[in-house]
């Protein structure tokens, strides 16, 4: 497997295009020794062994100091890439899966990646499935399942249409989460749903059923009701201010995200007035029940000082793990992802504000990560294992 994805990694360089492009008897065929360059071949091989080893090296030694390794899932794959070209049968070319317009995407969101087709894997008897599930489950002693409501239906945008013009389409939910409570019992590893956006009823009690862990996302919680300003979090959670698809805290609490949103042309004038008057009584919602908890002082209202509130309630929770974004510990205010925005926005384009090295020696940094530390060691309890 390996000695085909580094011809067809050196194929796609010497003819420098996708294979969507490709000579049909290329395209749909096997790739032959004139069909690359032998070097170039040989430095993927390399590529892929030292990535290999690495992630092997760091798993093991992960696990020799009890440090579990938090792996993602993906909901998809590039359109172009090799798992398209090698199991074209298992996907939908002709479409992309997305999601519908939503409080938080309020024009929908197309990933871009062709969906698995629902009938033709289970033809297959779910080998794809079963071979990236494995792969992945050899090293995570976590695997977060992006978009977990994929298990049950997924949303089809027809290639060329609009994000708001798609249709969902079934899979048969049962028969996945055999296979995933099947591999994570062999790997003795945990699964966690992504049950974030548009979640059906049926969604979070089959996660239960079946031992899957869920999350909790202060964003996707806050209410303008301040009895109930961010809900309750879940045990047996993983847990985070927000998630690589929201702006960092700093541009959400000085609104900065709608300024963004603004300029970007996904909100206009009056969208924009309406969405900083909600955001202002949610804030202030979020402010009385910060300071019901206990957690902040009447006076506190700066963008550092309910930070720290924030994250103590999530460190002083249930929940099995706390998910932090470094960059919101420095207050960066520059979105990394910007769904919906295609070619408009520099999305996963940006380098971090400070190196590794940097934000090590940050003692703002290093203070809130002391402090949460000491939190979540006083109530650290188990995940549900298999």
């Amino acid at each position: 497997m390996i000695e085909e994805y580094a011809r067809f990694r050196a194929a796609m360089e010497k003819h420098n295009d996708t294979w969507t492009n490709w000579p049909e008897s290329l395209r749909d065929g096997s790739i032959k020794e004139n069909d690359y360059d032998e070097k170039t071949r040989d430095y993927h091989l390399y590529a892929q062994w030292l990535a290999h080893r690495q992630v092997r090296e760091l798993s093991e030694n992960a696990r020799r100091k009890g440090v579990e390794l938090y792996f993602d899932l993906p909901v998809g794959v590039h359109p172009a890439g090799y798992d398209t070209w090698r199991y074209r049968d298992s996907f939908a070319l002709n479409a992309e899966v997305g999601a519908p317009p939503d409080a938080v995407f309020t024009s929908g969101q197309n990933w871009w990646s062709p969906p698995l087709h629902p009938e033709r894997i289970r033809e297959q008897h779910y080998s794809y499935v079963i071979d990236y599930l494995q792969h992945h489950l050899q090293y995570a002693d976590i695997l977060r399942v992006d978009h977990v409501m994929g298990l049950h239906r997924l949303f089809w945008i027809p290639r060329g249409f609009d994000s708001s013009q798609g249709v969902y389409v079934r899979y048969r939910a049962e028969e996945l989460y055999a296979i995933l409570t099947l591999e994570s019992h062999r790997n003795q590893s945990i699964i966690v749903g992504e049950d974030l956006g548009n979640v059906p009823s049926y969604v979070r009690p089959a996660m239960a059923r079946h031992g899957f862990s869920r999350m909790y996302i202060l964003y996707y919680e806050l209410s303008d009701d301040a009895s109930k300003a961010f809900g309750q979090i879940p045990r047996n959670s993983i847990a985070s201010l927000n998630t690589h698809d929201m702006p960092p805290f700093a541009a959400f609490w000085e609104d900065r995200d709608i300024k963004e949103k603004k300029e970007l042309g996904l909100l206009d004038v009056e969208s924009a007035r309406q969405e900083r008057g909600a955001r202002r009584i949610i804030k202030d919602s979020l402010l009385s029940g910060l300071r019901k908890k206990t957690l902040l002082k009447k006076a506190g209202t700066g963008t550092r000082t309910v930070l720290q509130a924030c994250l103590d309630y999530l460190g002083k929770s249930s929940a099995r793990i706390i998910l932090l974004n470094l960059e919101d510990l420095w207050l960066e205010t520059r979105s990394q992802n910007i769904p919906g925005t295609g070619d408009k926005y520099p999305s996963w384009q940006r380098k971090a504000r400070y190196s590794l090295e940097e934000f090590c020696r940050r003692t703002d940094v290093r203070d809130i990560l002391d402090r949460i530390g000491r939190l979540r060691k006083k109530k650290k309890g188990p995940l549900r294992r298999y």
